[in-house]
């Protein structure tokens, strides 16, 4: 690749010595980038993927230079019907090849430039699309490239709950006029549903009637009762939703003097989540098997690709079992029960529920696409137990998994650490559950993961609240191939008081 290559996106067009109309007038202060010119595949030339949709593959011929995404260029395909909607795709110049990203989160779309062009890309083409500006607080509906709708959005899913809405393209796949959502234990008037757990809604009342309040966290992205029925009477199903949330960047300026500890256990790791400083490891690339923490990922994945407010048809698989049997006697179960037997009592039976509800061949294609994306390269899933020993990570990629879940799918963690109901959502359908996930006489654990299996030893990722210089720290601990996992969690706690607590 040469160092001057061109950073701007040419697409080729079927037709660039036509006529073009100019589309996108109406959007106030919208700065128009050098069009991009498109060429079209039909649909019946296209290969099916996962979930049966419609995707098309990209040619990359031009470089957006995007440093702080570690990516240097994107491109994009787009249809004239509503089933193929518009694909990004970023180029790693490590591995010099193109990845095409589906339906679903994309970082890239959190830098302001790429989305801005992305967006003016669409309207240059006269797509139909929604797009979502969490940072401005607008939604805007475009027919055919032109501006139909604006709307105020009065209000977010909260940081970290299944509802926050990621940077990312998805596409509408339900309608409902008025749905009574069993985890917020509310009406949602006017209710659009993007990727399952996604929403746009009007304003949430109570069974009784009564409107919610301003500080009300559950649902996503909720406009004016007016603006939603507008909203909900012009879009379509399986109209492409773009949507945009620049990451905030905090100021940490805790600083720490990070010394090796002298521990047996083969591959052990410490450091403070919130300003990623490493206070211990051993090699961070050693790749092992890691057993049950796959459910982790498992979790991360039913939480983007599956409708956590609904029920799922149970099917018990022959092949695995759990240390405690749930599921034998029962024909369905929520979503939400399933998430905490997988995460609570480390259920290999759940795990296979989750996973055969898409599909068991796709779920893991799908955790494995996700780990791609999340920089895990070290990482692969062989299933969605944990069971196989061809489960395999390394320390900074369970690392990188483990930052994604705080930061984004803190309810995950929540979950690890209550078995029964907790904050805004609604205890499942098991009572007595057993939380293996609790470590005995250490009361400042507050979320994580254990596995163990012939193959990886004793496994663990645990997240600590301690005290250092008066300042409450929240620690992030990952232990592989371990013999004695509890003792390892205190020595390397221990560690760290001594060395850096006063």
């Amino acid at each position: 690749m040469s160092e001057k290559q061109d950073s701007s996106v040419r697409l080729f067009s079927y037709a660039d010595d036509q006529p073009h109309e100019e589309r996108g007038a109406l959007i106030p202060g919208a700065q128009k980038t050098s069009k991009a010119k498109f060429s079209f595949t039909p649909a019946s030339a296209m290969s099916s993927t996962r979930k049966a949709k419609m995707r098309t593959a990209i040619s990359m011929v031009g470089l957006f230079a995007l440093a702080i995404l570690g990516t240097t260029g994107y491109g994009l395909v787009a249809q004239s019907n509503l089933a193929a909607a518009p694909v990004v795709t970023i180029y790693d110049p490590y591995t010099q090849s193109s990845t095409a990203l589906e339906y679903g989160p994309q970082i890239s779309l959190a830098n302001n430039n790429f989305f801005i062009e992305t967006r003016d890309a669409f309207i240059d083409e006269s797509l139909t699309f929604v797009e979502i500006d969490m940072n401005r607080h607008q939604l805007r509906f475009f027919k055919k490239g032109v501006l139909l709708q604006s709307a105020e959005i009065f209000g977010l899913g909260e940081d970290g709950s299944w509802w926050e809405t990621p940077s990312g393209l998805y596409e509408v796949e339900k309608k409902d006029e008025q749905l009574f959502t069993n985890i917020g234990q509310v009406y949602l008037p006017w209710l659009i549903t993007f990727q399952g757990n996604y929403l746009i809604h009007g304003w949430p009342t109570y069974p009784d009637e009564s409107v919610v309040g301003e500080g009300f966290k559950a649902g996503g992205v909720r406009l004016s009762d007016e603006s939603a029925q507008t909203f909900y009477k012009n879009v379509r199903i399986g109209t492409p939703v773009l949507v945009h949330a620049a990451e905030e960047k905090k100021r940490d300026t805790f600083v720490y003097e990070p010394q090796v500890p002298e521990l047996d256990t083969q591959h052990y790791f410490i450091a403070d989540i919130d300003n990623g400083t490493i206070l211990a490891a051993s090699d961070l690339e050693a790749v092992a098997p890691i057993a049950s923490l796959v459910k982790l990922m498992t979790a991360v994945v039913a939480a983007e690709e599956i409708n956590l407010d609904g029920r799922i048809r149970v099917t018990s698989p022959t092949f695995v079992t759990s240390l405690i049997p749930r599921l034998s006697q029962r024909s369905s179960v929520s979503m939400y029960s399933l998430l905490q037997l997988l995460l609570v009592e480390s259920s290999n039976e759940a795990a296979e529920t989750i996973a055969g509800e898409i599909g068991r061949e796709e779920f893991i294609e799908a955790m494995n696409a996700k780990a791609r994306q999340l920089g895990m390269m070290n990482t692969h899933f062989a299933d969605p137990s944990g069971l196989s020993s061809e489960n395999v990570s390394s320390l900074g990629d369970l690392y990188r998994l483990t930052k994604y879940i705080n930061d984004k799918r803190g309810f995950i963690f929540e979950i690890t650490n209550h078995a029964e109901l907790t904050s805004a959502y609604v205890g499942g359908e098991f009572n007595g559950l057993i939380n293996f996930n609790e470590i005995e006489d250490m009361d400042n654990f507050v979320g994580g993961k254990v596995g163990e299996t012939l193959a990886a030893g004793q496994t663990s990722i645990s997240l600590h609240d301690l005290q250092f210089q008066g300042e409450q720290r929240t620690l992030v601990i990952i232990i592989l191939g371990s013999k004695g996992r509890t003792a390892d969690i205190e020595s390397l706690i221990s560690y760290v008081e001594n060395h850096f607590g006063r």
